[in-house]
């Protein structure tokens, strides 16, 4: 189990963030789930990779080591996957032993976690809950989970808010140790907002492993389109100097961090995590991290 052995209670006054289509909306405040209706068991590859390529805002999918999915059943139905917790390898191995001491088996990130528009209010505590516990049965050599949270509000052209910005209200309800926040980045985004990271733009540039999914991301984005014989570096040189992609300093993500096993595996786990920090609140953080993004 994680430090929580049952999920903290959501503050009843905070509307619960929900995605369909990478659109996201707002469960009223103080629902709760109907625990009997639901089931969390893992997921294939192909099944959290299309559901979250779907739904999630960010339209993109990690190195995943883990796939659990939220099930929701309903009379004479077969049932439906309305949810999905992708436990990841991070983009960087350097944040493994900086936020928790840990070799690099034995730490684990939530890469991504998206709950359809219609699951009610507190149904991710609940659903993340019981994903740790799979976590903890199916990979016992894990003893911490990362997950960060991205406070900066993004916007299309047209003014749509694509990212509304979070501070990790969820990851608080379980008892996350906050812990800090991760190094200021440039970011590319695609007019629809998608971020594009710097390391696929430099896969096709480099022509190296991985530069053909990278090089589809940007094609399905609606990236100035490749020329015949255009090498990957050209390519790249041009979308950027199209001014197709925008650029744009981002502050750093929060940082989150739960210990697993039992009660002296957790004590012995988070020995070598950061001190715990004050829980950051959704309106001083939020309008702080956009002023200096800005």
């Amino acid at each position: 189990m994680t430090e929580t052995t049952e999920t903290s209670p959501v503050d009843p006054r905070t509307p619960c963030q929900r995605w369909n289509r990478r659109r996201d909306s707002y469960r009223p405040a103080g629902e709760l789930i109907d625990v009997n209706r639901y089931g969390v068991e893992l997921i294939t590859e192909a099944e959290a990779k299309a559901f979250v390529a779907r739904h999630h805002y960010s339209g993109t999918y990690p190195a995943a080591r883990l796939r659990v999915g939220l099930y929701r059943s309903r009379p004479f139905h077969a049932p439906e996957l309305v949810g999905a917790a992708v436990y990841s390898v991070p983009m960087s191995q350097a944040v493994i032993p900086k936020w928790t001491g840990l070799e690099p088996a034995e730490r684990i990130e939530l890469g991504r976690l998206v709950l359809l528009d219609d699951v009610e209010g507190n149904g991710e505590t609940w659903f993340l809950s019981r994903a740790m516990g799979l976590v903890r049965s199916e990979l016992p050599e894990v003893r911490a989970v990362l997950s960060c949270s991205d406070p900066v509000k993004r916007t299309s052209p047209e003014g749509r808010v694509i990212i509304p910005g979070h501070v990790g209200t969820i990851y608080q309800a379980m008892n996350a140790r906050h812990v800090g926040r991760t190094g200021r980045a440039t970011l590319y985004t695609t007019p629809a907002g998608l971020v594009i990271s710097k390391r696929a733009l430099s896969k096709v540039a480099g022509d190296e492993v991985g530069a053909d999914y990278a090089a589809r991301q940007l094609a399905e984005a609606g990236a100035p389109a490749r020329l015949p014989g255009e090498t990957g570096q050209a390519w790249i040189a041009r979308i950027k100097a199209s001014g197709w992609l925008g650029r744009f300093r981002h502050p750093g993500n929060l940082v989150y961090l739960w210990a697993l096993g039992d009660r002296r595996e957790r004590r012995q786990a988070a020995q070598g995590f950061p001190a715990p920090l004050p829980y950051p609140k959704a309106r001083d953080v939020v309008e702080t991290m956009n002023r200096r993004a800005a």
